[in-house]
Order: structure tokens, then C-alpha cells, then sequence
């Protein structure tokens, strides 16, 4: 107990007999300068709720503060937002591929996980989290055998396990209690991982390359905080008169000054010339570094660098591509990732070959209103292609009413379907 006094702030002499009534353990957290600046925020033992304030708010402040880069905000904003405003479909494994609206695991991840976040929301945190520690966790709520709510777990305050053929999950309440929970009970998304128990946060392996981002911003502050930042300077040779500087002045400082008196011609007196300040190599590189920075930082979340609005290619059809391109190598995995473990965690062995969660990515993919009509065209069997879709599958996509027609349900042939003549009307 003396050790534990000793660790927790008690006593630091321990050869000393205890005398009068014994004192809770208090920890006092005391800055890391010379023993006499002021002593630090004190707290009454471990089940202190103050305490425990305290290191959710530091915890919180180290985990948002990678954020204050803006590279990494960027790439972490655009991965976290796409998760989150993508719908997460249950649909049956048939030929219908129609949704799975009567299972509770629909409801759940497609339109009210819980009573106070929306599915935007819960997918968005969840995503963070799995980005920051490689591991999100939310409690199911189950009851009568359905499971009825997600509750998202805090970052740090579980710890996973693997017991037999089975996960095992401690959770840490606000209190300090110990809760312990079954596979059944958990939703846990995973990064890569390499003892398939907990993954490997994002964050946390490109924390160099953030840091170091983070440092040439602070360098490029400092530079506009301190640096001289002018222009340019006027040389003159010799001194100038009171008169002659405050005419010079006054004129450098109202006639020439502000955007309506651009590219406006100077009268330079007694002699004086303006000689321009140039970029010197150094501005350069220090340039050249921050962009070299930023790169990394995108290579880590696996966004392009346009996406970071970085222009390194013309608008069009190279961006269009960029785009598809982080859609593929840099989204489709957590669609993956999200995918199976939903279907771990809310269908049983005899449900995962009658249905399957699926991301409808096609909402990221779309095109203009031009190159998505002539894809619908050709998939409706125009132009002599062999149709793939029915007239009210492509309604559907375009967010439109079902057509009553009856012809609307099957596939048509494009050489014997009739479409109204384009000759103008014959006349009385």
C-alpha cells in the first residue's frame, strides 16, 4: 500500500508511522519545469469524477489535434463524409435483389441506428474512430432476439480479446465500471490488423508524416508572423527631407494602395528607384516542402492530391477519373470492411446465403445528365446493344415513380420496340 501511496501522490516519507486518520491517495499532476512553479489541478483518488474529466479532455484534445492539419483534415473529411452519406442496404440474395425491409438489421444501419444520431451521423463517427485507433466499437442492444439499437462506444474504452473461437469485449463505462460483452453484443469495424484481434489506426502510423506536415505550417506562420513581407523597397541617394519622406509616404499609402489603383504609374522623386523584392530559394523550398508534405499525407489515406485541391491536373475528364479512382483504391475497402461486419454482427450462419449488406457506391460514381443517358440508353437496349436493365430499374435510379406500363418490368428488344414517329403530325 505504501508503494501505491508513494505512486498516487502520498507520502514520500515511508519510513514514517502513520499518525491521526489516513488520507485518501491523491494524484497531483505538476508541470514538467523546476519544482517551483505552481503545483497542478489535484484530485481525491482514482474514482474522482474530476479525474476522470480530466483524462477524457486531455484524451480528446490529443486525438483532435493530428486534425489540425489541413491535409489530413481533408483526407479524413472526404473518407469519413463518403462512409457517411453512402446507404448501407440490406438486400436479398435472389434474383429480385429487393430489400431486406422486414429484417431489424435494415432499420438499424439504413435508418435510425439509435435515438439520437442519424445514420450519417453514426457512420461518420464510427469511420473517424476506425481511422484514429484502427478500431470502432458500438454496443447492440438486443431484445426478444431482434437487435434494436447501436450505441457508440468511446474511443479508448474498450479493450478486445480473443477467448477460444470467440471475441470477448471489455468496456469501460464513464463511471469506471467494468462491463464485459460477447461478440453478439458488439460491432466492432477494423482497419488492418495483424493479429486479427485489433487493427492498425491510420492516424496513428502516419503520425511522423502529419507531425512534420504540421511543423511546416507552423513554419510557414511564423514566417507571416515575423518575416518581413514586403513588397519591395524604394532607394533613394541620399537621405530625404521630413517633407520629402511624408509626401512619399502619404502617396505609397493612399494613392497607391488597395486593389481600384493597381497597375496605377508612380512619380518616384530625387533621384529614388523601386527595386522589387524577389522569391528567394529558400521561400522555395520551404514551398516545395509543405507541397512534398501534403503529398504524404495523401499517400497515407490513399486520396489523390487534387482531391486536396492541389491543381495537378486540367478540370474534365482527369478529374473525373481521380475520382473513380479514389471511389476504387481508396473508399472500396471500408465499403468492404463495413459490409462484412455488419453482416457478422446482425445475421446468423443461415441468413449470411439469403442476404447481404451492400453500399450503393454507384451514388459517387454518377456522371453528368448527358453521359448518364446515354448509359441508360444503352442499357435499355438503344443503339442495337443487348439491354441489361428494365425501363423501371433505371426510374428507380433516376430517383423516379415506377411506370405502370407492364412493358416497364422486362428487358426489351431494341429492334421490335416501337417508339413514337418523329414526323410532325399529318394535317387536315
Amino acid at each position: 500500500m505504501k508503494l501505491l501511496d508513494r505512486l498516487l501522490g502520498g507520502s514520500a516519507d515511508e519510513s514514517a508511522p502513520e499518525a491521526g486518520p489516513r488520507l485518501e491517495p491523491t494524484i497531483a499532476l505538476e508541470s514538467a519545469q523546476a519544482s517551483a512553479q505552481p503545483r497542478g489541478q489535484a484530485f481525491r483518488g482514482l474514482d474522482d469524477p474530476a479525474l476522470l474529466e480530466y483524462i477524457r479532455s486531455g484524451d480528446y484534445n490529443g486525438r483532435v489535434e493530428s486534425l489540425r492539419n489541413m491535409a489530413a483534415l481533408r483526407c479524413v473529411s472526404l473518407i469519413v463524409t463518403s462512409l457517411g452519406m453512402l446507404p448501407l442496404n440490406l438486400i436479398r440474395n435472389d434474383a429480385s435483389k429487393a430489400p431486406a425491409k422486414d429484417h431489424p438489421g435494415y432499420r438499424l444501419m439504413k435508418l435510425k441506428p439509435n435515438g439520437w444520431q442519424t445514420p450519417f451521423e453514426f457512420k461518420s463517427m464510427m469511420q473517424l474512430h476506425v481511422l484514429q485507433q484502427g478500431n470502432a466499437y458500438a454496443r447492440v442492444i438486443w431484445s426478444a432476439g431482434r437487435p434494436i439499437a447501436l450505441v457508440p462506444m468511446a474511443l479508448g474504452s474498450v479493450k478486445a480479446e480473443l477467448v477460444g473461437w470467440e471475441m470477448r469485449y471489455t468496456y469501460t463505462r464513464p463511471d469506471g465500471q467494468q462491463v464485459k460483452l460477447s461478440q453478439k453484443e458488439v460491432f466492432h469495424l477494423r482497419d488492418i490488423t495483424i493479429d486479427g484481434v485489433e487493427g492498425l489506426g491510420r492516424m496513428k502510423l502516419a503520425r511522423d508524416a502529419i507531425s512534420l506536415a504540421r511543423d511546416a505550417e507552423r513554419a510557414a506562420g511564423r514566417v507571416f508572423r515575423t518575416g518581413n513581407l514586403a513588397g519591395g523597397a524604394v532607394e533613394v541617394p541620399k537621405a530625404l527631407s521630413d517633407t520629402a519622406y511624408g509626401r512619399m509616404r502619404n502617396s505609397l499609402d493612399t494613392d497607391f494602395a488597395g486593389a481600384e489603383n493597381a497597375e496605377r504609374w508612380m512619380l518616384l522623386e530625387e533621384g529614388a528607384k523601386a527595386n522589387k523584392f524577389k522569391v528567394t530559394a529558400a521561400e522555395a523550398q520551404h514551398i516545395e516542402n509543405r507541397n512534398a508534405q501534403i503529398e504524404e499525407v495523401a499517400r497515407a489515406f490513399g486520396v489523390p492530391r487534387p482531391l486536396l485541391m492541389m491543381d495537378d491536373t486540367s478540370w474534365g475528364s482527369g478529374i473525373e477519373q481521380l475520382g473513380i479512382f479514389f471511389v476504387q483504391y481508396g473508399l472500396q475497402f471500408w465499403f468492404t470492411a463495413w459490409e462484412q461486419a455488419a453482416m457478422r454482427a446482425f445475421l446468423t450462419d443461415e441468413e449470411l446465403d439469403e442476404l447481404a449488406y451492400k453500399f450503393n457506391e454507384r451514388a459517387l460514381m454518377r456522371g453528368t445528365l448527358k453521359d448518364q443517358a446515354d448509359y441508360f440508353a444503352k442499357a435499355s437496349g438503344a443503339g442495337g446493344h443487348a439491354p441489361w436493365m428494365w425501363q423501371n430499374e433505371i426510374r428507380d435510379l433516376s430517383d423516379l415513380p415506377a411506370s405502370d406500363d407492364p412493358q416497364a418490368n422486362k428487358l426489351r428488344d431494341p429492334i421490335t420496340q416501337k417508339g413514337k414517329p418523329n414526323e410532325p403530325a399529318a394535317t387536315a
